[in-house]
């Protein structure tokens, strides 16, 4: 009996080795099959049948994850698998994000069922893990079914690993899995047979699949960025054009392979000696490459267009991404020359041999694409009634966020995503009201775009699926459920109800707000304004466009003073678009989002960037009176038009753009968003006057002309020694009237169109210490004809007038996109942030050595603006005598009766500012 008994436990082993062991999607399937034959396990018990199989496979190697896994399902939010017992999920394709989402779900205690529509897991590329998603596959047993998972630093794994490690979790915790099932639609409940009848199933491929009776109350879209779900609105996200090239070699794992380093990032900034090499000897130009070493040899480039055209790569070249990067403008033989090229040279020739791996459409593996494109859903889930049944609907990975592809975050925000929705379910399976349970999930939803493996928590060991534990500043009431009832879908909405309704206003955050205009609305509205204009004929939002007339066109339709029209030539293309731009970009804050180089094209701008910007103006002058009645309103006198006026206008349009254009809210309502918006308003128009703001003292003041005055004080700004001239710009010489007696000194009034208000306290204190000094220096028998402040040394009967000064807002903070460094643009895709200031990646530097800075590797100084390498700001010598942000003032004394001695007065302006006058001998 005993030996049948220890038969019977190595037998169990074995299979179990078998199904770890495992290397294919079929083959972890048929080994599963066969072990959960021959140990008769019952796969239909979902909740008993981890139970089962610790029981049934008992050697020791099996025990290492059992233990694993029972630190994982001890967990309080699973509630021992009882949380969601009464839940049944069936999830969208078979992804790693698909797979982690299962793996939770179940342990949660839900009936969960995935189908995928193929049944190899072919993708050879190389995903960056973050530190915690490291720590999580190890708490899962990452190790035991791949021994050489993230060993010693290695911070990656291959897609097709990972799925097939997450495959076999799943699969342990009692997944149902099917492949070559691919999902058609939704159906509906019938109608007439109440909550007995049937619920919501799914119409799949083949339609005989024993599936396509699944009932089931939870789906969840885990497909990719082409969501087969309906009611999801997506937006797509463009920066500035980068072409990546992914390229994977055949790993025969050979000595001579495993000698290769890898390359874990090589940027051009960081080592221009090997990309100049590179260009040299191949013509290759690229601005960065990575090699890391897995399945396969796996390689990622960011390629120069210029390059790649001159390589023969890129056939022709377009201003429209889609064009310029299609299957037919690609010479397929010279893109893997091209690869294989920059391969060779960045492992310096050691890889013995460079043979592409091939991918599932049984091609050599290597693609070219456009990084900087992404798409994003408007909202993380949905609730669809019909017929008294109730269905959750929510998506996941990159259905519902797709990554920033060079700062890895698909991997690491999938399981963030999957671990905030198995959160959201078990708060439906509890009996949260939809409402609550949808306005929580978008609350969390709009943390996702915005982390990044600093601002995470970083005890990974508390890391559970309540957000708590993993956000450090959450906020999951942020949006109301008032505001997400367009989200609930009764049986009165059809599955397309949401296409139909208005937009979601409470989207996630991750860019600026975007016109929900469609192209044929918007082509009529741009032909109305537009109509009559010389040279102007709008047919299309192409080539239509490509003169810059239509553009100056639409922007003199609504400011007339703020393009002369008559004076602009048709052949000057780029010099027509590129003014509309400054125009725009100026006056209304629309951000261009092309050169007026690049719309002077052969074939003309690029349609989807011409919606995107000309929906701008649409949002913002639709209810204008001039778009109303297609003429202008209002023509300015720019000779008769005062500051005032000028100011006042100015805020006008600010206020215009500001205002949205929504709807009347329903009467419940009213009082709640009309705080909200007067909220929002205000914070808005703050953030613009900050961003307007000086960056030192006051921009400009009156200059007021006195026969009686006997002496002046000029206020100037920081001297050269104590700022950068590159960081802040400099401010006029502003000059301020001081009167010899009290009765003659003059109330500072400030004009409120040219200074700013915060100031006027400040700088009529300033004259009282003014005149207080005067009354110091008058007992000591001092004669003082005139007060100056220069930017220069002083001679030794100068006196020196310090002054303490919060730190402002720099020019450039809140919106602007120009370079801290450099001054040039920056744009959004290639622009780095430290400090509140912008600049480009290359332009990060050392303002001693000049070396390039990494971000959290430099040191600010706040004072002067300036960033410096750790080194060079340690040694880097400040004087203890000058304060931060200290402004030296010099008071020329020309006519001194007598020597005095040093006196120090100290005066306090408002709250934020200290006066020292020191009356040096």
């Amino acid at each position: 009996m005993g030996e049948k008994e220890d038969e019977r436990t190595s037998q169990a082993g074995q299979l179990f080795e078998n199904f770890v062991q495992a290397t294919t999607c079929k083959g972890t399937l048929q080994a599963f099959s066969i072990l959960c034959r021959q140990l008769e396990l019952n796969l239909s018990d979902h909740r008993g049948f981890y139970s089962s199989l610790k029981a049934a496979v008992t050697y020791w190697k099996a025990k290492g994850l059992w233990g694993k896994l029972d630190k994982r399902a001890s967990h309080k939010e699973y509630s021992k698998g009882k949380a969601c017992t009464d839940t049944r999920c069936l999830i969208i394709g078979g992804g790693p994000c698909g797979f982690r989402t299962a793996i939770e779900l179940a342990l949660l205690g839900a009936k969960v069922v995935v189908i995928e529509k193929r049944d190899t897991f072919s993708r050879n590329n190389v995903l960056h893990l973050w530190p915690y998603t490291i720590h999580d596959l190890r708490n899962l047993g990452a190790k035991k079914f791949y021994g050489k998972f993230c060993a010693g630093s290695i911070d990656h794994i291959s897609i097709r690993q990972l799925q097939l490690m997450l495959l076999k979790i799943a699969l342990i915790v009692g997944v149902e899995v099917h492949v070559n099932v691919e999902f058609v639609k939704l159906l509906e409940p019938p109608e007439g047979q109440g909550t007995d009848g049937p619920g919501w199933r799914a119409e799949v491929r083949p339609a005989d699949h024993q599936i396509s009776d699944y009932e089931f109350d939870v789906i969840i879209g885990a497909d990719g960025r082409r969501s087969t779900l309906d009611g999801f609105k997506r937006k797509e996200f463009r920066g500035k054009l980068a072409i990546a090239i992914t390229a994977n070699f055949v790993n025969r794992n050979t000595t001579a392979e495993a000698k290769v380093e890898e390359i874990s990032g090589v940027a051009f900034i960081f080592n221009q000696k090997f990309f100049l090499e590179l260009k040299e000897e191949t013509g290759i130009d690229l601005e960065n490459i990575v090699y890391y070493k897995d399945n396969t040899h796996y390689f990622v480039m960011t390629a120069k267009k210029q390059s790649l055209l001159d390589k023969g790569v890129i056939i022709n070249d377009y201003i429209e991404t889609e064009r310029l990067l299609a299957s037919d403008n690609v010479n397929q033989e010279a893109l893997l020359s091209y690869a294989r090229e920059a391969a060779d040279f960045g492992t310096n020739y050691q890889l013995p041999s460079l043979d592409y791996a091939i991918n599932h459409y049984g091609q050599s593996d290597v693609a070219m694409f456009d990084f900087t494109c992404m798409y994003a859903s408007e909202n993380a889930a949905l609730v669809r009634e019909k017929n008294s049944h109730q269905m959750l609907v929510a998506l996941v990975g990159d259905s519902l966020l797709e990554p920033f592809w060079p700062m890895g975050t698909g991997c690491a925000r999938g399981f963030l995503a999957a671990f905030d929705t198995a959160w959201m379910i078990k708060g439906w399976a509890q009996g949260k009201e939809p409402l609550d349970l949808l306005s929580e999930r978008e609350s969390i939803y709009r943390l996702l775009p915005q982390t990044t493996a600093e601002n995470i928590s970083k005890n990974f060991e508390q890391y559970t699926i309540d957000p708590a534990t993993r956000y450090p500043n959450l906020n999951s009431t942020c949006v109301r459920p008032h505001q997400v009832r367009h989200l609930y879908i009764n049986g009165e909405q059809g599955l397309s109800s949401l296409e139909r309704s208005g937009p979601t206003r409470t989207s996630v955050n991750i860019s600026r707000r975007e016109s929900e205009v469609r192209p044929s609305r918007l082509l009529l509205w741009c032909q109305k304004q537009t109509q009559g204009y010389r040279g102007v004929d709008v047919t299309d939002l192409t080539t239509s466009w490509r003169s810059g007339l239509a553009l100056c066109a639409l922007i003199h339709s609504q400011r007339p003073d703020l393009i002369d029209f008559d004076s602009l030539n048709e052949a000057g293309c780029a010099k027509n678009n590129q003014l509309a731009f400054d125009v725009a970009e100026r006056e209304f804050g629309i951000q261009p989002v092309t050169t007026g180089k690049e719309m002077n094209a052969e074939r003309g701008p690029d349609k989807l960037i011409m919606v995107l910007y000309l929906s701008k103006f649409y949002e913002m002058f639709r209810n204008s009176p001039q778009s109303i009645t297609g003429r202008p309103f209002h023509t300015v006198d720019k000779k008769l038009e005062d500051n005032d006026n000028k100011k006042r206008k100015k805020a006008s349009s600010h206020l215009e753009e500001l205002m949205p254009n929504q709807s009347a809210p329903p009467v419940g309502e009213r009082e709640e968003q009309k705080e909200n918006k007067v909220r929002s308003m205000a914070t808005q128009l703050l953030a613009r006057f900050e961003e307007n703001a000086p960056s030192c003292g006051v921009r400009r003041q009156s200059n007021h002309k006195n026969t009686g005055i006997h002496r002046s004080l000029l206020l100037t700004e920081i001297p050269s020694s104590y700022q950068s001239s590159e960081s802040r710009p400099r401010s006029p010489h502003i000059p301020f009237n001081v009167l010899q007696s009290d009765s003659h000194l003059p109330s500072l009034k400030a004009d409120p169109s040219d200074s700013l208000p915060s100031f006027t306290p400040a700088m009529s204190a300033m004259l009282q210490c003014q005149q207080k000094l005067e009354e110091e220096v008058s007992q000591n028998n001092v004669i003082t004809s005139k007060f100056c402040l220069i930017p220069f040394p002083t001679k030794t009967d100068d006196v020196v007038f310090q002054t303490s000064m919060r730190k402002e807002f720099t020019q450039g903070l809140g919106g602007s996109d120009t370079c801290h460094f450099c001054k040039k643009r920056v744009y959004i895709m290639e622009r780095l942030s430290a400090e509140g200031y912008f600049f480009h990646r290359e332009c990060f530097r050392c303002n001693i050595c000049g070396c390039t800075l990494r971000l959290g590797g430099h040191a600010f100084d706040s004072n002067q603006g300036t960033f410096y390498c750790k080194l060079h700001f340690s040694q880097r010598k400040i004087s203890s005598r000058h304060p931060r942000g200290e402004v030296i003032l010099i008071i020329l004394l020309n006519r001194c009766s007598q020597p005095i001695n040093q006196t120090v007065i100290q005066l306090r302006i408002g709250y934020t500012r200290t006066f020292d006058f020191r009356l040096l001998r």
